[in-house]
């Protein structure tokens, strides 16, 4: 049980330091809601593909992920956490690290906060410093 979904985020990107599918589905909701979206992947959708698509993923090992520039919004039952999820794999160049731009929704329930979405995109190498703070720019 995760009593914060901050507790819930950081077990699911040990999940993925650790290449543990049995952790990863623990943070996951278990209703046939759930969603994930992997960056240029196809949408997931229910707890039993989430984790054979999770299964697929650890198959060629751990992943090295760090969440950075957390922004939360924080409701009674429902909390969404914007970030730049930090990637660093082996590369012909060497060690990379890639950007995504991600979205992990989560929901309290009787068992504590559960992860509902996890939504990513690639993102520039510059992500930081793309930030559009209090922009009135329209985007799309």
């Amino acid at each position: 049980m995760f009593s914060t979904p901050e507790e819930a985020e950081y077990a699911f990107y040990e999940a993925m330091r650790q290449g543990d599918v049995a952790l990863m589905m623990r943070v996951w909701g278990d209703d046939e809601d759930v969603a994930c979206v992997h960056p240029g992947g196809l949408r997931t959708l229910g707890p039993r593909a989430i984790q054979e698509a999770w299964e697929h993923i650890f198959s060629n090992g751990p992943i090295t992920a760090h969440p950075a520039q957390v922004h939360a919004i924080m409701g009674v039952m429902n909390a969404v956490h914007i970030l730049i999820e930090q990637i660093t794999m082996d590369t012909s160049r060497g060690r990379d690290t890639l950007n995504f731009f991600t979205t992990n929704i989560y929901q309290k329930g009787p068992d504590g906060w559960r992860l509902i979405v996890h939504h990513a995109s690639p993102a520039p190498r510059e992500a930081s410093l793309l930030d559009i703070p209090n922009a009135s720019r329209t985007i799309h």
